[in-house]
Parts: C-alpha cells; sequence; structure tokens
C-alpha cells in the first residue's frame, strides 16, 4: 500500500512546504477548512499514536506549536488556532501516516469544525505557503 505523505517526503509527490527539518515536514492542506491549514508529519513513517513512539508525537506539537504563533503573527491574522490529531478511522483519519493539523481560526469565522472538510478551497496556495514560511522565518527557534 502506498503512502501519499511518504511519497511527499521522498520528492514523489507535490506540496506546498512550509517548514522542513531532518525528521519532519510540514505542507499546506491540499483540503484546507481553513486558509493557512497545515499538516505536521513525521518523515518516518507510523500510522497513528498506537505505533508512534511518544518523542514523535511531541517533537509534531512542538512544530505545530510554532505554526500556531507563525499563523497569528503573520498576514494571516490568526485569533487561535485547533490542533488536531485524527487518530484512526473512526476519528476521521483519512491518511494513515500521523500529522498534525494546524487550523488557523480568527474569531468569528463561523467554522463549525467537521463541516465542509472537503470542499474548502485556498484561493491561492503560494501565497499562504509563503506567508507561512516568512513568519516561521520571523520567529525565534
Amino acid at each position: 500500500m502506498s503512502c501519499v505523505f511518504c511519497a511527499i517526503v521522498a520528492g514523489d509527490a507535490p506540496a506546498i512546504r512550509v517548514y522542513s527539518d531532518d525528521d519532519y515536514l510540514a505542507i499546506l492542506d491540499i483540503r484546507p477548512i481553513v486558509r493557512g491549514h497545515v499538516l505536521v508529519i513525521p518523515r518516518a513513517h507510523t500510522v497513528d499514536l498506537t505505533d508512534t513512539p511518544p518523542e514523535v508525537v511531541a517533537n509534531l506539537m512542538r512544530i505545530g506549536q510554532r505554526i500556531a504563533k507563525a499563523a497569528r503573527a503573520s498576514e494571516l491574522h490568526a485569533d487561535g488556532n485547533n490542533i488536531v490529531v485524527n487518530d484512526g478511522k473512526a476519528a476521521f483519519q483519512s491518511v494513515f501516516h500521523i500529522h498534525l493539523h494546524v487550523a488557523p481560526r480568527k474569531i468569528g469565522d463561523k467554522l463549525s469544525f467537521a463541516k465542509g472538510l472537503v470542499v474548502r478551497r485556498d484561493p491561492d496556495r503560494e501565497a499562504t505557503g509563503r506567508i507561512l514560511r516568512d513568519a516561521l522565518a520571523e520567529l525565534e527557534p
């Protein structure tokens, strides 16, 4: 069975990258619930929380926190963020390579969580990726 996130990590599938280091990658979600919806993924494949080492889960959150700060500090003007790991099919996990969702939120955005997951589109994914990369570069490590 092929894994789309492993293909992205290998460079065999396209993605707009907003963060990268030796062990992790953060990309824009292709079906964002809001502008700036990012997925943080470990480069090493694990399926879900049951087979992912605790330190990997902790690092997903560490990177997610930086991205959340960048979303607040950038021209996305986030007032907050939803930080979520969908753990297993029952929890709406659709790609079985563990990943952390970081979804910037604005007060009054009227988004009901889990509604419109496949119909929303970012009108300018390249610009959104640039906004987040620039904001991450401005944050202290």
